[in-house]
C-alpha cells in the first residue's frame, strides 16, 4: 500500500452532522489500480457507502468486521469459502497428515502434564471441521492411550453455513443434532467416534476446565487497526468514499490521534503498524484459562514477530484481491503479530515460538508419517496426492515458511511441577514440548 497523493475528504460531527461539515485532511492510500468497471456495487458496498455517508469515514477494523461478519451480508456468515471451489485453501484441506500431527501434539502434551482424567478440545474458527476430524481420528487410533480419559469437543463458530458443514463432517447421523438458536450453546451432537461436541458463537461461553485450544488461521481474520507514522505523529488509516467516484472507496489518514493509538508501543520503530485489540482480548482470556485450569493453546497462522508493516490483503478465487473492491465477495486478512500476542498474555503463561511450519511439522515427524502412508498406498494417484500435499505444507516457497506455530502453556509446564503430575514426574525435569523441538515419546 503506497501513499499516492494529497486528497481532501469530509467527515461530519456526530452531534451536528447535518449542518457542520468538517474537512477530512490527509494523504490517502490507493488500494489498487482496478478500473471503475471492475468494481461492482455489491450489497455490502451499498451498506458501507450508506454507513460512511451517515457517520463519516470508518476504521479498517470496522471495515473488516462489517465485510466479514455482518449478520446480514458478511462474507463468513453464509458462505463456504474453503477448498478448491472457494477463495482459499487451508492446510487441513491439503493433507490429512497435518491434522494427524496436531492430534499427536495434543496427546503428547496431555501425557507430559500427567494424563488428566478429562480434557476439552476447543477449536476457534473450525472451517469445515476437517482439522478437528483428523485430530479425532488420531484420538480413536490411540484409544488404548486415551481409554480412561473423558473427552469433549467444543467449536467456536459464528458462521451458520460453516457450522452446518462441520456437523456433517463430524457427527453421526443416527444421533440427531440438538439445536437452540438463542442459547450460548446453539448446537450439540455426538461425533462419529462417540465424543460429545458443542457449538458456540463466543469463546466466553465455552466451559472452563483443563483444555487444549486450537486456532488455525483464526487470528489473521480478526479486525486490525492500521497506523501510519507522519511528521505529526501516528495517524490511523480510515476508509472513506472517493470524492471523484461516488461508489468507490479509498484510504485516508485521520487528521489527529485516535483512541486505538494506545495499542502502539512507545518504542515502535516501524513507520506503519497493524494492531488487533480483539486478538489481545482473546489471548488474555485463553491465558487466564490455562493458567488456572491447565492445558495449552496452539496457534498456527500467517504471521511475524513484530517486524512486518502493511499486510492487509484480500483473497478471491485463490488470488490476491483488492481489499476495497467488491467488498463481501473476498476474504480479508492481515498477518498475525505474534509479539503482540506474547505481550497480551501479560506473563500469566509461558509462550513458545513463533516457529516456521516446516520446522514444526518436521519436529513432529511428518517425514516418518509420510513414509508410512506411502508404503500403505498402492494407487499411484493417491501416492501423488500425498507427495503434493507434503510439498505444499513443507516447501519454503509455499506454506513451509509462510505459516508459523505459536503456543501458550502454563509456566509450570516448562519449569516442572506440571498440572496433576505424579510424584515421580515432578522430581524430574519437564519433557520438551513437541513441535518446538523434536517429538519424543515417554
Amino acid at each position: 500500500m503506497s501513499v499516492l497523493a494529497k486528497a481532501g475528504g469530509w467527515s461530519r460531527s456526530a452531534a451536528a452532522r447535518a449542518v457542520i461539515p468538517c474537512l477530512w485532511r490527509g494523504k490517502y492510500f490507493c488500494s489498487g489500480k482496478e478500473p471503475v468497471e471492475n468494481n461492482p456495487v455489491t450489497p455490502m458496498l451499498r451498506h458501507l457507502l450508506y454507513k460512511i455517508k451517515s457517520t463519516g469515514p470508518i476504521t479498517v477494523a470496522e471495515y473488516m468486521k462489517e465485510v466479514l461478519t455482518n449478520p446480514a451480508k458478511g462474507y463468513y456468515v453464509y458462505r463456504d469459502m474453503l477448498g478448491e471451489q472457494g477463495d482459499f485453501i487451508t492446510s487441513p484441506e491439503i493433507s490429512q497428515i497435518f491434522g494427524e500431527l496436531l492430534g499427536i501434539w495434543f496427546i503428547s502434551e496431555w501425557m507430559a502434564t500427567g494424563k488428566s482424567a478429562s480434557f476439552q478440545l476447543v477449536e476457534l474458527g473450525p472451517g469445515r471441521g476437517t482439522l478437528t476430524g483428523d485430530i479425532l481420528r488420531v484420538f480413536s487410533q490411540l484409544g488404548s492411550v486415551l481409554k480412561n480419559c473423558d473427552m469433549s469437543v467444543h467449536l467456536v463458530e459464528v458462521s451458520q453455513k460453516l457450522s452446518e458443514i462441520q456437523a456433517r463432517t463430524l457427527t453421526e447421523e443416527q444421533f440427531p443434532l440438538e439445536r437452540s438458536a438463542g442459547s450460548p450453546v446453539y448446537m450439540k451432537g455426538i461425533t462419529k467416534s462417540g465424543i460429545p461436541v458443542s457449538w458456540y458463537r463466543d469463546l466466553q461461553d465455552v466451559p472452563k476446565g483443563y483444555s487444549f485450544y486450537l486456532a488455525h488461521e483464526f487470528f489473521d481474520v480478526l479486525p486490525v487497526h492500521k497506523f501510519q507514522k507522519t511528521p505529526q505523529g501516528w495517524r490511523e488509516v480510515f476508509i472513506d468514499i472517493d470524492p471523484q467516484v461516488s461508489d468507490k472507496l479509498r484510504f485516508v489518514l485521520a487528521p489527529c490521534a485516535t483512541p486505538a493509538e494506545v495499542f502502539i508501543q512507545h518504542d515502535e520503530t516501524r513507520d506503519h503498524v497493524e494492531v488487533c485489540p480483539e486478538a489481545g482480548v482473546i489471548i488474555q482470556e485463553l491465558a487466564q484459562r490455562i493458567a488456572l485450569t491447565g492445558g495449552a493453546v496452539l496457534i498456527a497462522d500467517y504471521g511475524h514477530d513484530g517486524t512486518k508493516t502493511d499486510t492487509f490483503r484480500g483473497f478471491c478465487g485463490h488470488k490476491l484481491h483488492d481489499v476495497l473492491i467488491a467488498p463481501g465477495t473476498a476474504d480479508l486478512t492481515a498477518d498475525v503479530d505474534f509479539s503482540y500476542l506474547r505481550r497480551m498474555a501479560q506473563g500469566r503463561v509461558a509462550s513458545l515460538g513463533p516457529i516456521k511450519q516446516q520446522a514444526f511439522l518436521k519436529n513432529m515427524g511428518i517425514d516418518v508419517r509420510l513414509k508410512v502412508l506411502l508404503d500403505k498406498s498402492a494407487e499411484p494417484s493417491l501416492r501423488q496426492q500425498l507427495l503434493q500435499g507434503y510439498d505444499m505444507l513443507m516447501n519454503p516457497k509455499k506454506m513451509g515458511e509462510r505459516f508459523n506455530f505459536f503456543a501458550l502453556l502454563p509456566h509450570q509446564r516448562l519449569h516442572g511441577r506440571g498440572h496433576q503430575m505424579n510424584a515421580r514426574q515432578s522430581e524430574s525435569s519437564p519433557s520438551p514440548v513437541a513441535g518446538f523441538c523434536e517429538l519424543a515419546w515417554q
